[in-house]
């Protein structure tokens, strides 16, 4: 496995993906809403393309998402879209059903393997053995806490790779949950109900946080009230052998974005360039904390424990 550490972002559009990459991003995250959950912009094989072309120019990957929940219809889509993928010349993809994996092995072999089942990849034989099935890469999921990273590592004979930043997916259904809630409420629905539509949910107890909630064709999403930010203590992953970083983009501006990708560049440059003398500088997430949500609060998530049982 290579000791670099990748930093990956996701982009919602060609124009994204190309500011992303200048702001020091390794590696890009993107995908088309039929095959690809919860993806901040759906892109064609077209615009994948030039995705590709993008990244090659700055010596950089492009990984696309295809962790959605695959219906006999999906399957029959599955053998064009991937050979697609594979003329154009993507790095890897994330798939979590092994019917995803039996395409890209029939008909892109030379793609890599990306193993995202979200919160079940917990522990490291599970990962293995999807090794033993051709991945080259586990997503870990976001509820392990930093021991249990950091422990793990040295058991896996894949890569390794961690969410680091941004809003995190707390719950989701296929049924259009929010259009039920209006259509039982006698509201009518108007307009999109979407990721620009700027839904939250608010709970009784906890009316001081919003949840953002949005619909599209894969169902109802809601997502995590604050975002994670591990930046002060990502030198503990480097050190443990963590090979990827990805910050999630989803439902935030490219300014903010591009602030995140450059401190965490810093980081990981800084890093590599010495790692006895490293030293994390608070001065790093500046721009981020100045781009910040006031309604949002940058926190651990799960590395420490925060969370209430």
């Amino acid at each position: 496995m290579s000791k670099k550490h990748e930093l990956l972002v996701t982009a919602a559009n060609v124009k994204e993906a190309e500011a992303l990459l200048q702001a020091g991003a390794d590696a890009l995250l993107i995908g088309d809403d039929r095959f690809g959950m919860r993806l901040p912009g759906s892109f064609s094989v077209e615009e994948t393309a030039e995705v590709a072309a993008l990244a090659a120019k700055h010596n950089a990957k492009v990984i696309v998402s295809m962790n959605n929940l695959m219906s006999n219809e999906l399957l029959k889509e599955l053998p064009e879209y991937v050979q697609a993928l594979g003329r154009i010349g993507v790095h890897a993809v994330e798939f979590n059903d092994p019917s995803v994996l039996a395409a890209i092995k029939e008909h892109a072999p030379h793609i890599r393997l990306h193993w995202n089942a979200e919160m079940t990849s917990t522990n490291y034989a599970t990962a293995n053995y999807w090794g033993t099935k051709g991945a080259s890469r586990v997503v870990l999921a976001r509820e392990l806490n930093m021991d249990e990273i950091t422990e793990m590592v040295p058991f896996l004979k894949v890569e390794a790779q961690v969410q680091v930043h941004g809003m995190t997916n707390i719950y989701h259904s296929k049924r259009s949950l929010v259009q039920s809630y209006m259509a039982h409420q006698g509201r009518p629905v108007e307009g999109d109900l979407g990721k620009e539509r700027g839904l939250f949910l608010i709970e009784a107890e906890r009316r001081d946080e919003k949840f953002p909630i949005y619909e599209d064709m894969n169902g109802t999403h809601i997502m995590s009230s604050e975002d994670i930010c591990i930046l002060e203590d990502l030198h503990l992953m480097m050190e443990a052998g963590v090979h990827s970083f990805k910050v999630e983009g989803i439902l935030k501006p490219l300014a903010y974005n591009e602030a995140v990708v450059r401190a965490y560049r810093k980081a990981i440059d800084m890093y590599e360039a010495d790692p006895e003398s490293y030293e994390y500088d608070e001065q790093w997430l500046k721009e981020v904390r100045e781009l910040q949500d006031p309604e949002r609060e940058l926190s651990f998530g799960f590395f420490y424990k925060e969370q209430v049982y």
